[in-house]
């Protein structure tokens, strides 16, 4: 299933794409996408029944706001240097265990929604990834095929970095993740049934137009399955949790001089394979 929240910010309403693209208001059968919902094999149920019946009402979709798919969010957990090909092009060592940093949960905004440029920043960058959605509790797991069978879906994240702050202003990476905006999500959270092998999704990120990021999962050091065990035995992963797993090469950081970071007026797009398409305008905050 394709899960989505539909409305203003602040007050979306859970919704499905359905396999004709027709969008259906699910607001009659569950109050949100969210972690209840996605622990809750028997709502999950209900909610596919109801679509596959054909008893789901129909939203008109013009003009109506994509939000983030799933609301409520605990934690973001984020893997650094997590694709081969980003980690040469940035010269650095493949790390030997995942890298793990944290986002806010409050820089996730809709996959369409304006991406502000903090201030004072010179060196915004774009990376597109693959964001895994937790559906049941984890701790200990003990490989990755128990992982794999703790994600309840999938969804397009863009892990928007301000470098300065990030590499060269001290401490962790954490000042230059969390700027407001800085983690569009969505357009839908799609059902892990609908993945089958997350290993081999293609990832592409357009700026203005000319593409810049073109990579897949392949390229992952730590596959998904191994990143959901790996985090496991470091905290507890709750459902709605968000792993975004890292980015292939293409950023601005991995560029030659003079390196073409992100201004006021750039567009970005993304995509990654069969989970849906972002755009973003900048502004300056």
């Amino acid at each position: 299933m394709k899960l989505l929240r539909v409305g203003t910010a602040g007050a979306e309403r859970p919704a499905l794409l359905d396999a004709q693209g027709t969008l259906r208001d699910l607001s009659g059968i569950v109050d949100d996408i969210d972690g209840a919902l996605l622990a809750d094999d028997g709502a999950l149920g209900r909610v596919r029944a109801a679509a596959e019946a054909g008893e789901l009402p129909a939203l008109d979709a013009a003009g109506l706001r994509i939000g983030p798919p799933l609301g409520r969010i605990g934690k973001i957990v984020c893997i650094g240097l997590n694709y081969h090909d980003h980690a040469r092009e940035t010269g650095a060592e493949p790390p030997t265990e995942p890298v793990i940093f944290f986002k806010a949960p409050d820089t996730v905004v809709g996959p369409n929604d304006t991406v502000l440029v903090p201030r004072g920043s010179s060196k915004t960058d774009w990376e597109v990834e693959l964001a895994v959605v937790v559906g049941r509790t984890a701790r200990y797991l003990e490989s990755a095929e128990d992982g794999l069978a703790h994600v309840a879906g999938y969804a397009v994240a863009h892990d928007v970095s301000e470098r300065e702050f990030q590499i060269e202003r001290g401490g962790t990476w954490d000042k230059g993740k969390n700027c407001e905006t800085f983690n569009p999500l969505g357009p839908w959270l799609v059902t892990a049934d609908e993945v089958p092998d997350p290993q081999a999704l293609a990832l592409k990120l357009w700026v203005n137009g000319e593409l810049k990021q073109d990579g897949t999962t392949a390229e992952q050091i730590f596959p998904v399955g191994e990143v959901v065990c790996y985090v496991s035995q470091f905290m507890t992963l709750y459902p709605g949790d968000v792993i975004n797993t890292g980015t292939p090469a293409g950023v601005a950081l991995g560029r030659p001089d003079p390196k073409p970071f992100l201004r006021a007026g750039d567009v970005v797009e993304l995509e990654v394979e069969g989970l849906g398409r972002q755009r973003q305008e900048l502004q300056n905050a």
